[in-house]
């Protein structure tokens, strides 16, 4: 029987996570505020309750739900081949606004879809959402809409549209502010380097770049790597190069980016 709780309530608040822990428990969706958008919210290492999300929203296994997380220290469990650049966007920016995408760890027995291998990772500043988080572990969150229909901004407004669908909704009020508009959190491609930004949206790409300079904006491609491998004279031993001499540039090497369906076009809650 699905259920909404009004968690503007200190009693109601309690009621409802507990509902919601024990609906995520049995493979059932839920909804919840996050500091973007609404999220329907399922378990993430479950198979059958990760396709009931995908089935709420009428989207296939081609847009996977990214993975909400409750503390910075799960990235490494989720995540492998985590570099430096991406880890600095992680301790600045979550909670918040920012998604990452890194190569998923092997050994999970999860399936969020056709991912080829990675995993989108947010930690979301919502007190309500990481309450829940830290009850019930990574879970699998997308905005709380129809796909192709406007984000949700209340439970009220999930409800219109996910109906029955889901077991609990959790209501927190207008999400981010009442009056102003739905907002996605960025998402920057962690795979490879240098970090290139691949959906637009809460993180500006300049407050990107004051912590890691060298991310790529949206569209942007990385320079081209040298062609040839130029070689150092034997005579150009001094610590300053003369006058005509050539310092060795060792090619870089070319790494290969998965990110078409990890990144859905529509607006989500990550």
């Amino acid at each position: 029987m699905t259920t909404s709780y009004n968690c503007t309530s200190e009693e109601q608040r309690a009621e409802g996570l507990e509902h919601a822990q024990r609906a995520i428990n049995e493979k059932k969706c839920v909804v919840m505020p996050t500091d973007t958008v609404y999220g329907i919210a399922a378990d993430a290492f479950s198979p059958q309750a990760v396709t009931m999300l995908l089935v709420s929203k009428g989207r296939g296994r081609h847009m996977p739900p990214p993975v909400l997380i409750p503390r910075l220290n799960a990235l490494d469990g989720l995540a492998t081949d985590v570099s430096e650049e991406a880890r600095k966007l992680a301790d600045a920016f979550w909670p918040g606004g920012l998604t990452l995408i890194f190569h998923a760890q092997p050994s999970l027995d999860w399936d969020l879809g056709e991912t080829r291998g990675t995993v989108a990772l947010r930690m979301p500043d919502d007190e309500i959402a990481l309450e829940l988080l830290n009850r019930t572990g990574p879970l699998a969150v997308s905005s709380a809409n129809r796909t192709g229909q406007a984000a949700a901004q209340t439970a009220a407004e999930a409800r219109t549209q996910l109906a029955e669908s889901v077991e609990v909704y959790l209501e927190g009020g207008f999400r981010p502010v009442e009056g102003t508009e739905s907002v996605a959190s960025t998402i920057v491609d962690a795979t490879t380097l240098p970090l290139r930004v691949v959906r637009e949206g809460a993180i500006s790409l300049e407050r990107l770049l004051e912590v890691v300079p060298g991310v790529l904006a949206l569209g942007e491609s990385a320079p081209e790597p040298p062609t040839e491998t130029e070689t150092v004279p034997e005579t150009a031993a001094e610590p300053e190069t003369a006058p005509g001499e050539h310092v060795e540039t060792p090619v870089a090497g070319e790494a290969a980016v998965h990110t078409e369906t990890a990144v859905p076009a529509e607006t989500r809650a990550e």
